[in-house]
C-alpha cells in the first residue's frame, strides 16, 4: 500500500501531526517504537498547557491514547524501528525492523537523546534529584540549593529558569571557561543567588533516597570538594536522532535537521521535520506540538497539489 504520509516518532510532535492527519483524512502510517519522549522521566511537568501538572509517564500515555482515539481507519500505527529510507523517483521507501512501506511524504519527528552523565550515582538518582529538564522539573526545587552541570547556553538557560525558584544555583563547568554567550554569562552572574565554579570535573553524586551532595575534582590542582545539594540539573547537550535521514537532508553541525521554520520543510522535497530533531531554537513539548501541526498543515497543502 502506498501511504500519503509516514510519520516517524511517537513524541508530542509526531502525535500532534498524527491527530491532525486523521482529522484531514490523510492516509497515514505512524511508525514509533514507543510514545516516550524525553519528558517521560519527569516526575511532574507543570508547563504542559491546559494541564496544571502531570507526570512524564502519564503525558506519554495520554499522547498514545489521543492518537488511538482519532486513528479510525485513517492512521495505521506500527510499533517498529525505522532502519532505512530511500527515495525512488517521487516515492519514499521506508524499511523497518519488521517490514517495508512506501509513502508520498515523510514527517520526521524522531526527537533527540540527552547526553547522560556517566558517573557513580547519576543513574541511581535519576528522577530522585538528578534531572535533565529544568523547564519541566524546576518548580519542584523551590527554596532548595541546586546544581547545574554544563557551561554552555543550555546550562545557563537552566540556571536562569531555576533562579526563579531555587534558594541558590551553583553551576559547575569542567573546563576553565564557559561556552555560553558572553552577555548571558554577564547578566546571570549578577544574581546574588548564583555561583559558578570552573575546572570542576564531576566524580560522584551521593544521597540516600534522594540526592544529598555532589563531588567534583579540580583536574589542575587535584583538589576534591563536595557540595551539599538537593537537585542536580544536567545540561551537557543532546544528540538529535537523525541517522535515518543523514544522507537525505541537510543537517547542521550538531546533526539537527535544518528546516524552513515557516513550513518545517527540509532540503529534500517530500520530507518535513518537527520537534527536537530539528534546528529549532527552543526544545519544548509545547513547541514540538506546534512544529508538528505546522508541518502537517503544509504537508496537507502539498498533497493537494501533487
Amino acid at each position: 500500500m502506498l501511504f500519503d504520509l509516514v510519520i516517524i516518532g511517537g513524541g508530542p510532535a509526531g502525535v500532534a501531526a498524527g491527530v491532525y492527519a486523521s482529522r484531514k483524512k490523510i492516509k497515514t502510517l505512524f511508525i514509533a517504537k514507543n510514545f516516550e519522549g524525553q519528558s517521560t522521566v519527569s516526575s511532574e511537568i507543570q508547563n504542559w498547557i491546559g494541564t496544571i501538572k502531570i507526570s512524564g509517564a502519564e503525558l506519554s500515555k495520554n499522547l498514545e491514547n489521543h492518537l488511538l482515539a482519532y486513528k479510525n481507519d485513517v492512521i495505521d500505527i506500527k510499533k517498529e524501528l525505522v532502519e532505512n529510507i530511500v527515495k525512488k523517483d517521487s516515492i519514499f521507501e521506508i524499511k523497518t525492523d519488521k517490514d517495508n512501506y512506501q509513502a508520498k511524504t515523510i514527517l520526521v519527528s524522531s526527537g533527540s537523546k540527552r547526553k547522560k552523565l556517566e558517573i557513580p550515582g547519576a543513574e541511581k538518582y535519576e528522577g530522585k534529584g538528578v534531572v535533565y529538564c529544568a523547564t519541566c522539573d524546576g518548580p519542584l526545587f523551590t527554596d532548595k540549593d541546586v546544581v547545574v552541570i554544563g557551561g554552555g547556553n543550555a546550562g545557563f538557560e537552566s540556571v536562569l529558569q531555576l533562579l526563579a525558584y531555587a534558594k541558590s544555583v551553583t553551576l559547575l563547568q569542567r573546563s576553565d571557561k564557559f561556552r555560553a554567550d558572553e552577555i548571558t554569562i554577564k547578566n546571570i552572574s549578577k544574581n546574588p543567588k548564583f555561583k559558578a565554579i570552573l575546572n570542576a570535573k564531576i566524580s560522584e553524586i551521593k544521597g540516600d533516597n534522594f540526592v544529598k551532595s555532589i563531588v567534583y575534582k579540580n583536574p589542575k590542582t587535584g583538589e576534591e570538594k563536595e557540595i551539599q545539594t538537593e537537585g542536580v540539573f544536567i545540561e551537557i547537550g543532546s544528540i538529535p536522532t537523525t541517522d535515518i535521514v543523514k544522507d537525505l537532508v541537510n543537517l547542521d553541525d550538531y546533526r539537527a535537521i535544518i528546516v524552513d521554520h515557516m513550513t518545517q520543510k527540509t532540503s529534500l522535497e517530500g520530507i518535513w521535520a518537527a520537534g527536537d530533531c530539528t534546528n529549532g531554537l527552543y526544545k519544548q513539548n509545547n513547541i514540538a506540538v506546534g512544529d508538528g501541526i505546522k508541518a502537517l498543515e503544509n504537508i496537507h497543502q502539498w498533497l493537494q497539489n501533487h
